[in-house]
């Protein structure tokens, strides 16, 4: 191996020590043309790399010590420049005089348009990987000797090794940039994470989700979008602007889902890209979000969990093309956390609302049972009675809307809760709500409930009737009381089983049949302007009609030892048989509160009677008889005869059994043989 001169020793030394002390290319090429322009003539010292992705040849660095004024080349096949062909061939390759060159036309045109006369390439080759060439040129007719080319070749390995210690440390600090970035990212979507499981409050998860989309992707648009529980709205819980104009962040707007780009990206399952060409076509509200905040593109992430579809994550930005790719992965990570923190929000507030429901539900029934109202209460054998028992029987199985009919005290509420109990429904609550007995400006939040602050002195919130009443029954007694200005709300309820607590825009669907009474004439009311025609005819789907207790006085017996043995039972008296005398008055008697005065009156009986015999005050007595002889149909009629046509009415209805718990006799209060023997008496056979 020859000798280097002792000029070129040195500045191949420079050479090293220049490259130990730089690991920027041009820093390094920088001080190389500085040390080796006085052992090589040259005007000229420039990097070209290839690149493997593209398999061409790229200029990175030039070095130029005379001005060098045309634009840098794009990069070019191997074998369309002269670089190129050095790292083909693996050797250097000379270009003495650019007049007389014809190959890679292209760049040799460049170089004689700079008045390039000549230039050397060198290949940069280490033990691991060719790199690419060192090219050397000259503004004048240059002559490289051997000796010149083998002095180069040198340089070239070293400066081979240099680049490739260069190009090692960027994609180090290339891959230390990925590997912070991915770090920074994961260690928001970690942060996220923890502050969305934290946070079961729609306001805390908003403010949450805001602040991790803004640390890690540019942006200028975030919302919040939830599905309502119907499925067919879609509700903006969030809304923010960059720079920041927040508003308030409960259900701002709303659309209809089917004319929003989230019914798209929840239909795919994936990320859906909108910008002002497509946003057109969507709901007004959407177009107004890209035209007021100039948002020039926008991406739709779903909200998907296991087990729901719960709304989306929008983002937006003014600039197009201001989201990335990797924007759009990262958020979509994002999104599927937003979902299950979301699911978990949902999942507990219906948690919470099913808790306070069941509570409501308790007290509620811990009263009902109080009242010792039930449905073995339901007593008669009239026929009037057992027609009625089959309209019951007819519409339990149904949901249709139920409207009871009758005076006050017929037992109204009974017939509603046989409704209930011979329904699907039985399984579940039956909740009664007396229309009179609530006060006009508290009846609505009695009905649907409110939310904490609706009005002064809603302190908390409360679930209303119809929640409560979900998959069960309600019963609306005293229908006729409800104020008109109510009437069209629970017309709404009634028809689309949906409504809004006081104080709320959030519609809350409910499954609740409704069984409705009165004692009122709708119809007429509903000529006065007092009713609605419609909510009547939404409520009178299938009407029950209670006759009065006077129109089935057969049943009166029964009544009167039902009534007399549970009030006997519940004050500890032994009272064993009615006097005739008693009996015959209280069938007598028209009964203008029905069987809640017949219960009333038996309840006082069982209190003022000494001994076994159930006897009425001769004063009631008294009252009973004169409050019946003006009500006389037939006044010629003896009391003699009223007996025998009522002894022959039970008896019929008995099929003329005398005896034994269902017998005439029973019904009658009266012992068997005192029954035959007033049978002798007044003549009555079979």
């Amino acid at each position: 191996m020859p000798v280097l001169p002792y000029q070129q020793s040195q500045a191949l030394l420079e050479v090293a020590a220049t490259i130990t002390a730089h690991r920027d290319l041009q820093d390094l090429f920088r001080e190389l043309a500085r040390g080796l322009h006085h052992v090589v003539q040259f005007d000229y010292l420039l990097l070209i790399l290839y690149e493997d992705q593209s398999n061409r040849m790229r200029l990175h660095v030039l070095e130029t010590v005379r001005p060098f004024p045309a634009r840098l080349p794009e990069p070019l096949a191997p074998q369309e420049s002269p670089g190129g062909e050095a790292w083909l061939t693996q050797a250097p390759v000379l270009v003495p005089d650019m007049k007389a060159e014809s190959r890679w036309p292209a760049i040799v045109g460049m170089l004689r348009a700079n008045g390039v006369s000549s230039s050397c390439y060198l290949p940069l080759t280490t033990a691991h990987r060719r790199l690419g060439s060192l090219g050397f040129g000259s503004q004048s007719w240059t002559v490289y000797t051997p000796e010149d080319v083998e002095f180069m070749q040198h340089v070239a390995r070293l400066v081979a090794v240099a680049v490739d210690n260069a190009l090692n440390g960027e994609r180090v600090r290339c891959y230390q940039r990925q590997l912070q970035h991915e770090r920074d990212r994961l260690k928001a979507l970690l942060d996220t994470t923890n502050a969305l499981n934290s946070n079961l409050e729609g306001r805390e998860i908003s403010a949450t989700i805001t602040e991790a989309v803004r640390s890690i992707v540019h942006h200028d648009y975030t919302a919040l979008s939830l599905l309502t529980p119907n499925g067919k709205q879609l509700e903006f819980y969030a809304l923010d602007f960059m720079p920041k104009r927040r508003q308030a962040p409960h259900h701002e707007a709303s659309i209809p889902f089917e004319a929003s780009p989230a019914k798209i990206a929840l239909d795919q399952g994936r990320p859906y890209h909108v910008d002002r060409a497509n946003a057109g076509q969507f709901d007004p509200q959407i177009r107004s979000i890209f035209e007021t905040g100039r948002i020039a593109e926008g991406w739709v992430f779903p909200l998907i969990t296991r087990n729901r579809k719960i709304g989306v994550l929008n983002v937006g930005s003014r600039s197009a093309g201001g989201i990335s790719g990797e924007d759009v992965q990262f958020l979509s990570q994002v999104a599927g956390q937003v979902a299950i923190a979301l699911d978990n929000m949902l999942a507990f507030r219906e948690i919470a609302e099913l808790k306070d429901r069941l509570a409501e539900e308790k007290l509620y029934l811990e009263d009902e049972i109080r009242t010792e109202h039930n449905f073995g209460e339901m007593i008669g054998e009239s026929p009037r009675f057992r027609q009625i028992l089959r309209q019951i029987e007819t519409v339990a199985p149904t949901n249709a809307s139920v409207l009871i009919l009758g005076e006050t005290g017929t037992g109204k509420e009974l017939v509603a809760r046989a409704i209930h109990e011979l329904s699907a429904r039985r399984g579940r609550t039956f909740v009664k709500l007396n229309c009179s007995a609530i006060p006009t400006g508290l009846l609505e939040s009695e009905l649907f409930g409110h939310e904490r602050g609706a009005f002064t002195g809603a302190i908390s919130q409360k679930i209303g009737r119809f929640e409560l009443a979900h998959q069960g029954t309600l019963f609306l007694d005293e229908i006729g009381d409800i104020p008109i200005e109510l009437q069209p709300k629970l017309l709404r309820a009634l028809q689309e089983q949906e409504f809004e607590r006081l104080g709320s825009t959030r519609t809350i669907s409910v499954d609740a049949r409704v069984v409705a009474a009165t004692n009122r004439d709708l119809e007429k009311m509903i000529g006065s302007g007092e009713f609605r025609s419609d909510l009547f005819y939404r409520l009178n789907v299938f009407p029950v009609r209670i006759p009065p207790l006077r129109e089935r006085r057969g049943d009166i017996p029964l009544l009167v030892r039902y009534f007399t043995g549970r009030h006997a039972r519940l004050l500890n008296r032994r009272i064993e048989s009615i006097a005739s005398e008693t009996m015959e008055a209280l069938v007598g008697y028209d009964w203008p509160g029905n069987v809640r005065e017949l219960e009333n009156l038996l309840e006082r009986a069982v209190i003022l009677t000494r001994g076994a015999v159930l006897r009425i005050p001769a004063s009631e007595l008294r009252y009973m008889a004169d409050k019946a002889a003006p009500a006389s149909t037939a006044p010629a009629v003896t009391l003699e005869e009223a007996q025998r046509e009522h002894i022959v009415q039970v008896l019929e209805e008995t099929n003329w059994v005398v005896a034994g718990p269902h017998g005439a006799a029973a019904r009658l209060g009266l012992k068997r043989t005192t029954l035959q023997s007033r049978m002798k008496k007044l003549g009555i056979r079979r």
